[in-house]
């Protein structure tokens, strides 16, 4: 009995299945082999990359730090201070003196602040003799000693020394130098003890950008503890012990690391270290290997259900194409290439109900969304510069208004651990209340600049009161508001915030856009105003000097100088609270 004839459309659909099969297998092997290597070296530069960015951000600001208090022990007046208490033997004579010469001091140390910047960063600063006894402290807290008995404090040091330690709750920067009589000394006559918090170091830590959803950077000292705040462990900083093969290796031998190991949850990690053993630290860069290799896996699995896709579609296609008749296939191909010649016109009128008619109707379809796409580009061609012709026609004019801004307190910190869904909804919920509650008083919102809000008064363009109490009202409401706000973010189990409210007088220019509901504003007035917020405690509101003169009438209110803003060397700006006064 003969066998049943092959035919050419199971021959050519045979050969298709076989092709699709082997180059999808092929393809699949191939793209996860050498996808993975490219992915884990990319990955693997990045880390190294930002590790050592980071640790060289952390070297210099510890830097920057040591070189700061060593202003103390260059001032004449200090060194002229701990000699005269160096020579007191007299335990109450001394505790005289120190009462005495507080003021000496301080009139010192404040010029310290002024010379570093300011006092921002500074928890505490004191002076200690040669024995350890203290001359002077911003603010008396437990003395120091152990600290210097610690790290060979005495008579015999001869560099400065910073660390990152733990006391009362708090981690904080503590840094010391010695204090010579004369700079020829071998040994120091006192020590001046820097206590700073660690703000610094931790916006470089918390930053996330490029860290995807599990990676995160951090430090460990040479006792082998997490010293910085964890992405994953709460209060893990002091009390997470961190014995993995990057810490042990530059604690041993100095040296950085990157690769794959287990990170101190025991979760296999892709990182990158920098070893910085000569200030007893190492910075780490982790991301979960989940979170590196995951997209491989979606690829691996994208490829294969592609790839019988494509062979299921292309073996009927070719059983089919087979069975072509090939006067409508010509009569396609023809108007092809007569659609390929720019005639959108043309059309296969095709009206049989298999796949041949099918692609002619769909070629049909093509030719024309291709010619409707055409007109419409050309209509939008014509919007486009209709409206960009619109848009260079705008107004500028100024007036007196009053301007005000709100802006969330610590909201990087606030907004570390969260995801980018949680933030997007953690400012939104921020953002639209105090939008709601500015407009429906009065107030237009300009726009939001990060965690902040522009907004400002248009009938304040007046020398009468009205507006003005009006204003203040809107504020006290932006205020009273917070208890609302965090309710709602505890709905979305999201932190709850503080926010503090700046508000200035003057001139502003006001920029009119045709194509544009919103106005925008600036001018010295509105820098003024976003400059002076930091000022304000949470949760009150500030005003400039211009302001204090409309509304320092206003009896329903109590009006009280904080402090003045150097505007530049010549000016200054008085700067008042504004508090409700009680029933």
């Amino acid at each position: 009995m003969r066998g049943l004839p092959v035919t050419l459309d199971k021959k050519l659909v045979t050969l298709v299945i076989l092709v699709s099969l082997v180059g999808i297998g092929i393809t699949i092997t191939l793209s996860f082999h050498y996808t993975t290597i490219i992915v884990e070296e990319r990955i693997a530069d990045h880390l190294n990359s930002e590790s050592a960015i980071r640790g060289d951000s952390i070297r210099n600001t510890l830097g920057s730090k040591v070189q700061q208090i060593q202003v103390i022990s260059t001032d004449p007046m200090i060194r002229k201070l701990i000699s005269e208490f160096n020579v007191i033997d007299n335990d109450e004579e001394f505790a005289r003196k120190v009462a005495e010469k507080r003021i000496d001091f301080l009139i010192q140390i404040q010029a310290f602040e002024s010379s570093i910047g300011g006092a921002n960063d500074l928890e505490n600063v004191e002076i200690v003799s040669k024995d350890g006894k203290r001359l002077f402290a911003l603010i008396n807290t437990k003395s120091k000693k152990d600290f210097l008995e610690d790290h060979a404090f005495n008579l015999g040091i001869n560099k400065p020394f910073i660390e990152i330690t733990y006391e009362n709750g708090k981690r904080l920067l503590v840094a010391a130098t010695p204090i010579y009589e004369n700079p020829k000394d071998q040994k120091a006559s006192g020590v001046a003890i820097v206590t700073m918090n660690t703000q610094s170091i931790d916006q470089i830590l918390l930053n996330r950008l490029g860290l995807g959803n599990t990676g995160e950077s951090y430090i460990v000292n040479e006792e082998r503890l997490l010293v910085s705040e964890s992405r994953f462990i709460e209060n893990a900083a002091f009390n997470q012990q961190v014995n993995t093969y990057p810490v042990e290796l530059c604690f041993s031998s100095g040296k950085n690391h990157y690769g794959l190991y287990d990170d101190y949850r025991g979760i296999q990690v892709l990182g990158s270290s920098n070893c910085m053993s000569d200030l007893g630290l190492i910075l780490l860069v982790e991301i979960d290997d989940k979170e590196v290799f995951q997209p491989i896996i979606t690829l691996r699995q994208n490829i294969i259900m592609l790839g019988i896709t494509i062979t299921v579609a292309v073996a009927i296609a070719a059983y089919f194409l087979s069975k072509l008749i090939s006067k409508p296939l010509i009569k396609l191909k023809n108007a092809a290439n007569v659609l390929a010649d720019g005639n959108f016109d043309i059309r296969t009128d095709i009206r049989t109900n298999d796949e041949i008619g099918q692609l002619s109707r769909a070629f049909d379809q093509m030719a024309e969304k291709i010619q409707d796409s055409l007109l419409k580009i050309k209509e939008r061609e014509d919007v486009i510069r209709q409206q960009k012709e619109v848009l260079l026609q705008f107004s500028q004019f100024s007036s007196n208004y009053c301007v005000c801004f709100v802006d969330i307190v610590g909201s990087t910190k606030l907004t570390a651990k969260l995801s980018d869904l949680q933030t997007s909804k953690f400012y939104s919920i921020f953002l639209n209340s105090l939008a709601t509650i500015i407009t429906q008083n009065g107030g237009v919102v300009v726009k939001n600049i990060g965690d902040a809000l522009l907004y400002y008064f248009p009938k304040t363009d007046t020398d009468e009161a009205g507006p003005f109490a009006e204003m203040l009202r809107c504020n006290m409401k932006v205020i009273e508001a917070r208890s609302m706000i965090n309710e709602l973010l505890r709905k979305e189990e999201l932190p709850e915030l503080s926010y503090r409210i700046s508000a200035n007088y003057g001139p502003v220019r006001v920029a009119i856009i045709a194509t544009s509901s919103i106005d925008d504003i600036f001018g010295t007035t509105v820098n003024t105003c976003s400059k002076i917020n930091s000022l304000a405690k949470p949760n009150t509101l500030i005003i400039g000097q211009p302001l204090y003169e409309k509304v320092k009438k206003i009896e329903q209110y109590r009006f009280e100088k904080v402090t003045s803003y150097d505007i530049d060397v010549e000016n200054k700006l008085d700067v008042y609270s504004v508090t409700p006064k009680q029933d």
